[in-house]
């Protein structure tokens, strides 16, 4: 395993930050790491980087325990903070070659011109990082997290801040990245998980409460079903909550309604026999399944 995290907990104080908390990341896995503000994200992350210390539990990053080496687990790990620390009076090949001063790395010029075409900085690596773009300074932290080629990447927040087009960008590259290395991310957009994660770890006050691909967390609370029909014509709702297998019936508008059933039943072909009795036609006919999003909610919720 990439990433061992046994029975770690942590207190600030008198406040519980990380209560007994365990998982494990796969070499070569995408995992997303998701909880609402306070959770514990940001301290689990400060915890594999060695940034801060666990009072109870353990690491290892590709078998090496952080606490007992963390000079040696850095060299293994490449870390985007939140804040994205920068030196905004330095200019970009100027922070990278700093900063491979830091990893005492050989061939430096070569591995910097590497890494710039790799994230994409070619145009801007003249320029002040003060001068940069959110976008382009986020290519900057990713730069100097991946410049000594590090076996995992953690990514705290790694996208906040950006508009559509470089969400996008960003979003690429971590998969393209990902490819290659072990990648942990923390993130609030959903979608990001979706497009790019293959597992994904819900953490809700300290706790891990999730732990699986994100299609089978939908399932887990697929205990119904929901068809989004549209009719050429006016039904009437009360007419369609007495078709065989539907329990309830949601208008959306004059011909457009949410259907739900019994996820132990399909109850399109029961429809489509009413569409005909009523001399309607039916324009679409689609299958709504739970989001990640509606099982976040339901997983964080303090209700």
């Amino acid at each position: 395993m990439s990433i061992i995290v046994e029975n770690v907990t942590k207190s600030y104080g008198k406040q519980l930050a990380l209560n007994d908390v365990s998982f494990e990341v796969k070499p070569g896995e995408i995992v997303g790491f998701l909880g609402p503000n306070g959770a514990g994200k940001s301290t689990m992350m400060k915890i594999i980087t060695g940034f801060i210390p666990a009072d109870s539990g353990s690491v290892e990053v590709t078998q090496i325990n952080v606490a007992e080496n963390p000079l040696h687990t850095k060299k293994k790990i490449g870390y985007l903070a939140e804040q994205n620390p920068l030196y905004y009076d330095m200019y970009v090949r100027e922070y990278l070659s700093f900063i491979a001063g830091v990893f005492k790395l050989k061939n430096s010029k070569e591995r910097i011109d590497a890494i710039i075409e790799t994230v994409g900085l070619t145009i801007e690596q003249n320029k002040k990082i003060g001068a940069l773009s959110k976008g382009y300074k986020q290519r900057v932290g990713l730069a100097q997290a991946l410049l000594h080629d590090p076996e995992v990447l953690i990514l705290d927040e790694p996208t906040t801040g950006l508009d559509p087009n470089q969400l996008d960008e960003i979003r690429k590259l971590i998969k393209k990245i990902g490819a290659q290395k072990t990648v942990m991310l923390s993130t609030h957009i959903m979608q990001e998980v979706e497009a790019i994660c293959d597992r994904v770890i819900i953490i809700n006050n300290g706790k891990i409460v999730a732990n699986d691909k994100a299609s089978n967390l939908g399932a887990i609370f697929n205990q119904n079903q929901f068809l989004k029909v549209e009719f050429d014509g006016l039904v009437k709702i009360d007419e369609l909550k007495r078709i065989d297998g539907v329990l309830s019936v949601e208008k959306l508008s004059e011909t457009e309604f949410l259907i739900k059933s019994s996820s132990e039943m399909d109850v399109r072909s029961n429809v489509f026999q009413f569409a005909v009795k009523q001399s309607v036609g039916v324009l679409t006919l689609q299958k709504e399944d739970i989001k990640l999003e509606d099982v976040f909610k339901r997983l964080t919720s303090h209700q």
